[in-house]
């Protein structure tokens, strides 16, 4: 098993916040509460959990009731217990990992007490309804070119070579020479981040990543038994004189420069070649997950990709179809060196053989529109940042966050134990991320996501029950 780390009973006692229920027995309500934080990302596959005399110390009850609650979630398949290993934490089929990393609730339901009921409010995901232009592109597949590839066995292992032309157009477009044998085509960006962590990491090496950072990569390299070093994310993106302080000792970087998930802020371009020096003059394999490039929210344009090192080689881009036009279309890719492509290409075709066909036909249609994709996804979002703004100065004027420059979401401070309020709303049905899911040291205990492209009189019900 890959390395993961052991939960320290003081921290996950803080991370429970408020935890017992009304007619519920405490075994059950603590199996509950623990659940959530599995599925939540918070806890992730491998952690050690602490022994139960600890837990039950730091939560003020008997040892029987966590070794009831531990026994329970191990019954749901959340845990498994081992003499001499203690009990750790399994992530079975209804916690997993969605595309883009972010929470999925089994049938739509969370799970309060012994009962289930109703999500009323699911503010956890950052996903995007789809673009009128993806109906139209499905509607519209050619069939002659279908029928090209029925002929055939389906299995492109690098993906479509059509699709693979275009993703290297469009990195050439932003002035980045490439050529399409340097793109791998995934099966979403998460696959694409989970295909470099496992093959590029060793267990042991030292992984930098952003603190706050995207929980879907902070929970690959964990697996890939990486350990991880934060570094912070301020206002104005990357702390980069941190980044230019531990670079020399670590076997990979991890970076969003563009679009940062969860804070929406992006590099400007002096940080951008700065940051490409640093990666080149320590000679640090860098990953640029450009997931959210295209979600722009100010007047600046979608970023270029990092300016190429010195060395070259050292910067392997992510990138996907998922976010801008639809989360229903499985398609990523990976842009790297070629020995890098052919490396990631054996590992995926070992994994799920290649991308879906007709999803690569699809997102190569509409690709070659992605300047009207990205136009029309800017004037939704703007609108409704807009109007998210206005409902968190009228029923939050306390919270305090930095405008985004692109994504779906705000980086909330809440000024205030942001884990025990997201536990007491979803006892009234509303779903919310709190800001331990993006840190690798389970900080930014304040912090909440909050995506704002819901329909304005959601997002003002759930802000108003958050309180």
């Amino acid at each position: 098993m890959a390395r993961a780390e052991h939960v320290d009973s003081a921290a996950l006692a803080r991370l429970i916040g408020g935890w017992r229920a009304e007619d519920v027995p405490l075994p059950h309500a603590l199996a509950d509460a623990l659940h959530e934080l599995i599925a939540g990302n918070v806890l992730v596959e491998g952690a050690a959990l602490p022994p139960q005399r600890a837990l039950a110390a730091a939560l003020g009850v008997s040892r029987s009731t966590v070794a009831e609650a531990y026994a329970e979630l191990a019954a749901r398949g959340r845990l498994t217990s081992r003499q001499g290993s203690g009990s750790r934490v399994r992530r079975g089929r209804g916690a997993r990992a969605s595309a883009g990393g972010d929470h999925v609730v089994e049938g739509r339901l969370a799970s309060f007490g012994r009962a289930r009921r109703l999500v009323e409010l699911d503010l956890s995901s950052g996903a995007l309804p789809a673009l009128s232009l993806v109906r139209d592109a499905v509607s519209a597949v050619d069939l002659r070119e279908l029928d090209v590839y029925l002929a055939d066995d389906g299995y492109y292992a690098a993906g479509l070579p059509r699709l693979r032309t275009v993703v290297a157009e469009q990195y050439s477009t932003q002035g980045l020479p490439t050529e399409p044998d340097q793109i791998l085509v995934t099966s979403g960006s998460q696959q694409a981040v989970w295909l470099c962590a496992s093959s590029l990491v060793a267990p042991g090496d030292e992984v930098l990543v952003e603190e706050p950072g995207y929980r879907g990569a902070i929970e690959a390299f964990r697996t890939a038994g990486a350990r991880l070093t934060g570094v912070p994310v301020r206002e104005d993106g990357l702390d980069l004189d941190h980044l230019d302080r531990v670079a020399h000792r670590a076997a990979l970087l991890y970076c969003q420069p563009a679009a940062h998930n969860p804070t929406g802020i992006s590099l400007p371009a002096a940080g951008r070649e700065r940051l490409s020096g640093i990666a080149g003059r320590h000679g640090v394999l860098t990953i640029e997950d450009r997931s959210c490039a295209d979600l722009v929210l100010d007047d600046r344009g979608v970023r270029p990709p990092l300016p190429e090192p010195a060395n070259p080689g050292l910067v392997i881009r992510i990138g996907t179809a998922s976010k801008l036009l639809w989360g229903g279309l499985r398609v990523g890719w990976i842009r790297a060196e070629r020995p890098v492509i052919t490396r990631l290409t054996q590992a995926k075709a070992a994994l799920d053989l290649a991308a879906p066909v007709i999803d690569q036909m699809v997102t190569a249609e509409l690709l070659t529109r992605a300047d009207l994709a990205r136009r029309e996804r800017t004037r939704r979002l703007r609108a409704h940042l807009a109007d998210a703004a206005a409902v968190l100065a009228g029923l939050r004027p306390e919270w305090r966050w930095t405008p985004p420059h692109g994504g779906t979401a705000l980086w909330v401070d809440t000024g205030t134990d942001a884990v025990a309020l997201a536990g007491r709303a979803r006892e009234k049905g509303v779903l919310v991320t709190a800001g331990p899911a993006f840190s690798p040291a389970n900080a930014q205990r304040s912090r909440l996501r909050l995506p704002f492209w819901r329909p304005v009189d959601q997002f003002a019900q759930a802000v108003e029950l958050l309180g």
